[in-house]
């Protein structure tokens, strides 16, 4: 009875934390964490600074305090509930509003909140066994992967490259190339861009919406000189005679239907003496149940998001998610690494990251 009693209490924290998540969603798309960095508001005052209703503003303000994200700043002493004003602390603007903070997870109730929309699709795809493309996630989910992994690729990206033996000495001489295979809206590419201003650098992304965006985030960088995008599948990509110092996969070697022949092309187009640089999920190096915290995650993520939209490609694998460190070796191999992926020595808590070399 214990273990019942045990399993209805997580189900419900698990709905808590649900409703938590789109209540943030609503403050991010409604501009109503953006008011309170200004200062203290009650009520009326949110609803005045964002144009939303006084009844609702009241409501969310309220379970915001309750939640723990926003703090009581003044009671009314006549108990009016509508001028009671509530705070945004320091610590959860820095979370929910500043997109250059490491610490920064704004985008993540858009993300969550837009693979939701899309359950319906999903669970016909399970039935029949099809896929959901990229783009049915809208843009909810091209911004939240853009959104939470910009900071990390602007504050990070050169630091990674920089690990690896040789690679940024190579990047400093004039006309060196990178490669960005899976660029998403740019900022991995942008990141390299700025940390080796010696290089060119072209962003791929089988995402039309994505290349888009990255192409006005390069702009409004001022990097348009250096830095180009493509529309294309990463296994045909062709890039005439370039080739490339160094070709990087970040976040996008799981979500690819051919690994193996993305890795084998990527072979082809790397200068003699050029590296790979993968950054994929730090998931465990094998299956055990039940797993910790950031298994879940990827778990999660998986069956929701990332096998569904493999699987609406064609695949030739299907690894989901859950890319384990012995597959990233074994695809190295068949695509004709003759060392396989090599674990380079970069700590992160969420990734982990291989060297590949020709």
């Amino acid at each position: 009875m214990a273990e019942v009693e045990e399993l209805v209490d997580r189900v419900i924290g698990d709905t808590v934390v649900g409703l938590e998540l789109l209540n943030m969603w609503l403050g991010t798309r409604l501009g109503l964490y953006r008011a309170l960095e200004e200062g203290p508001l009650d009520a009326r005052g949110l609803a005045d600074a964002t144009g939303v209703h006084p009844r609702y503003a009241r409501e969310w303000l309220e379970q915001q305090g309750v939640a723990g994200w926003l703090k009581v700043a003044e009671e009314d002493p006549a108990g009016d509930p509508y001028l009671r004003a509530f705070r945004l602390p320091e610590e959860a603007r820095e979370v929910l509003l500043d997109t250059d903070s490491p610490f920064y997870l704004g985008a993540l109730p858009e993300f969550f909140t837009s693979i939701a929309w899309t359950l319906p699709e999903v669970a016909d795809a399970y039935r029949h066994g099809g896929g959901v493309p990229f783009s049915s996630y809208g843009a909810g989910t091209r911004h939240g992967i853009g959104g939470l992994n910009r900071p990390m690729y602007l504050a990070s990206a050169s630091g990674w490259v920089r690990a690896l033996p040789g690679v940024a000495e190579r990047l400093s001489v004039p006309g060196a190339r990178i490669l960005d295979l899976g660029c998403g809206t740019g900022w991995s590419t942008i990141a390299l861009a700025e940390a080796f201003p010696e290089a060119e650098v072209q962003g791929v992304d089988l995402d039309r919406e994505s290349v888009e965006e990255a192409k006005g985030n390069a702009a409004e960088r001022g990097l348009s000189d250096r830095v180009t995008f493509a529309c294309a599948d990463a296994a045909s990509f062709e890039a005439g005679d370039d080739r490339y110092e160094l070709v990087c996969l970040f976040e996008a070697l799981h979500d690819m239907a051919d690994p193996v022949g993305v890795l084998r092309q990527v072979h082809g187009l790397l200068a003699p003496g050029g590296s790979v640089l993968v950054g994929d999920e730090r998931v465990a190096e094998s299956y055990a149940a039940p797993g910790d915290l950031l298994e879940r995650l990827n778990y999660g993520f998986s069956t929701l998001h990332c096998l569904p939209a493999t699987r609406a490609e064609e695949p030739q694998v299907e690894a989901g998610t859950v890319l384990r460190p012995s597959m990233v070796h074994e695809y190295a191999l068949r695509a004709g690494y003759p060392e396989g992926s090599n674990t380079a020595a970069i700590e992160h808590d969420l990734w982990r990251f291989y060297h590949l070399r020709a």
